[in-house]
Parts: structure tokens; C-alpha cells; sequence
């Protein structure tokens, strides 16, 4: 039996897992894991540009592209850059409504709080503000807000949220109806903060970074693509993708790893055969390139099931 294997699928428990090495650096979680991203993702010139361009205008960055391209890396390299703080992370579904991005209000436990008493003056720690939400509090400097997979959306989510980028600001009728001598309120924000809010409304004095990715899934209304930037990420070349591998993996790997990229290559661009994504080629390469690791058929095996097509059953 392999000496890379941990589980073993015997009857008999042992000890095993103690020889399971730290996690790939981009498998890790947390904080580190943002840092990650941002630190390794490999930049081209147009997306450098089209993000610019987002800043300097004020107009959410729409990014297109197929599943592995770094779409959602993209945001968390300007954050890292430019030392906006951590990613506010919106991901959608088709369930999606639009105060679900800017804020929450839990009215049942307001209501199981009160018990006959009036604590209109607690309101505030039954909201919390959503990622778009805190997005949009006053800051020193924008934040970054990643709208993920916004072509899954319910159809009116895109036309919903075009007010939000014309006008940066919004309205919490729980809170503006409150008398004066009751504001403002304290509520909580997507990442564990505390904000003041005043008369109910909140404004950004900075327009936060917005992008916003799409598979292509689906068409989007011109009106709201009026009020984007748009940018298509294609894969990466043999020289993004050896930058990519070195970033992650290091300089030691890259010999074994160039018949790997030749071979991921070869795979991804074979004519209508399906899409493979770059993480797919980073887990081959780590997984081989280890100490101990698979040899002969099991190497092959394995290599087989990690280049699956993501829209197919091929491999290699």
C-alpha cells in the first residue's frame, strides 16, 4: 500500500491522521487566507487598468469568466494592495433580495425580548448591517465589496441594486421612524463592528470598491450594465500559470510542475473537450511534487481524477 496514503480504509483505527502535513496556502482560512489570496494572484495588464479605471470613476467592476480564471482572487489582491481591509464577501443565490445586502432585522427576537416592555430603545442590537450595507458607512477610504456570482441572482436582484450604485446611500425604516431624542443607533456591521447610524439613513462619503462576478450565465439589463465597468479575465498563459504555480508552491516544484502545465494546457485548450481551473493544476501539483507522495498508476490515477473537466467526465 502507498506510504502517502493516511486513510487506509482498514478495520482497525490508528493514528494517521498525525501525519498530516499543513494545509496548501490556498486552502488555508481565516485572515490568512485573504492575505493569501491577495499576496499570489497574478495581475494582467487590462485587469490593472479596468480596476483603476473602477476607482477612479466610482463604477463597480463587472468580471466575467469561467469558473477558475480568479474572478473572485481579483478583489482580494486590491484589497491587499491597497490596505483596505478585509473583503466584504456578498455570495449569491437565486434566493437573493436585496435587503439581505444591506441589512438585517430581527424582529422575532425583538419581540421575544420585550415581553411586554418597550425597548424601542435596544432597536439597534436587532439590526445588522449586510456586506453592501457596510460597504457604504463612512470610512477614511473604500472598501472593497465582492458581489459573487451575481448571474445567479433572482431576475430583479441587478435592477434592485441600481439605485445603491447611482446614489451610494440608503434608507432603514425600522430606525427613521424613531423619534429624534432616540437617534442615532448603534447597529452592528457585517465584520463584528459597531456603526452609528443617523436618521435612519446611511451614506458613503467614499464609494466602496465593488466587483462584482459572473460566469455568464445569463444577460444583464443595459441599464444596470450602464453603470459598470466590465471586464473579461481569459485563462492564464504558460507564463501567468509557472508565476501562479511558483507563487503558491515555490521555485523547488517547477521542474516536475512544467509537464504538468504542458499537460494542463494541452487539456484546457483541446477543442469543445470542456474547462479545467487553475486550482485544479495547483492540487495535481502539490499532491506529486510532495515527499512522499503517489507513484507509477496511482500518480496517474489520481492526476486522472483531479483534471476532470469541470463540464465533463475527461481527464487525462
Amino acid at each position: 500500500m502507498s506510504d502517502w496514503l493516511i486513510f487506509r480504509g482498514t478495520d482497525l483505527p490508528h493514528d494517521g491522521i498525525q501525519n498530516l502535513p499543513e494545509a496548501p496556502k490556498w486552502r488555508q482560512f481565516g485572515e490568512v487566507k485573504e492575505e493569501q489570496r491577495g499576496k499570489t494572484f497574478q495581475v494582467r495588464p487590462n485587469e490593472i487598468e479596468l480596476v483603476n479605471a473602477a476607482l477612479y470613476l466610482r463604477r463597480p467592476l463587472l468580471v466575467t469568466g469561467k469558473p477558475g480564471t480568479g474572478k473572485t482572487s481579483l478583489a482580494y489582491k486590491v484589497a491587499y494592495e491597497l490596505k483596505l481591509g478585509s473583503v466584504l464577501l456578498w455570495p449569491i443565490t437565486t434566493r437573493s433580495m436585496l435587503q439581505d445586502g444591506l441589512y438585517r432585522y430581527d424582529a422575532i427576537a425583538r419581540l421575544q425580548d420585550a415581553q411586554g416592555k418597550d425597548n424601542t430603545r435596544d432597536i439597534g442590537k436587532y439590526i445588522q448591517l449586510g456586506p453592501v450595507g457596510t460597504a457604504l458607512l463612512a470610512s477614511s477610504h473604500p472598501r472593497v465589496l465582492l458581489i459573487d456570482e451575481i448571474d445567479k441572482s433572482d431576475i430583479d436582484l441587478p435592477n434592485d441594486l441600481l439605485n445603491i450604485f447611482e446614489e451610494g446611500e440608503f434608507e432603514i425604516p425600522e430606525l427613521a421612524r424613531l423619534p429624534k431624542e432616540l437617534q442615532p443607533v448603534e447597529v452592528r456591521t457585517y465584520d463584528g463592528s459597531v456603526a452609528t447610524v443617523e436618521n435612519g439613513r446611511i451614506r458613503c462619503p467614499n464609494f466602496p470598491f465593488v466587483l462584482l462576478t459572473s460566469n455568464g450565465e445569463r444577460e444583464f439589463p443595459p441599464a444596470f450594465l450602464r453603470r459598470c465597468l466590465r471586464l473579461t479575465m481569459e485563462n492564464a498563459d504558460v507564463d501567468a500559470l509557472k508565476k501562479i504555480v511558483q507563487a503558491h508552491l515555490g521555485e523547488n516544484v517547477m521542474q516536475e510542475a512544467q509537464t504538468l502545465i504542458d499537460k494542463f494546457i494541452a487539456l484546457r485548450d483541446k477543442s469543445n473537450a470542456g474547462d479545467l481551473a487553475t486550482d485544479q493544476l495547483l492540487n495535481a501539483i502539490y499532491l506529486v511534487t510532495r515527499e512522499i507522495s503517489p507513484v507509477g498508476d496511482d500518480k496517474e490515477r489520481l492526476l486522472g481524477e483531479l483534471m476532470k473537466y469541470l463540464t465533463s467526465t475527461e481527464g487525462i
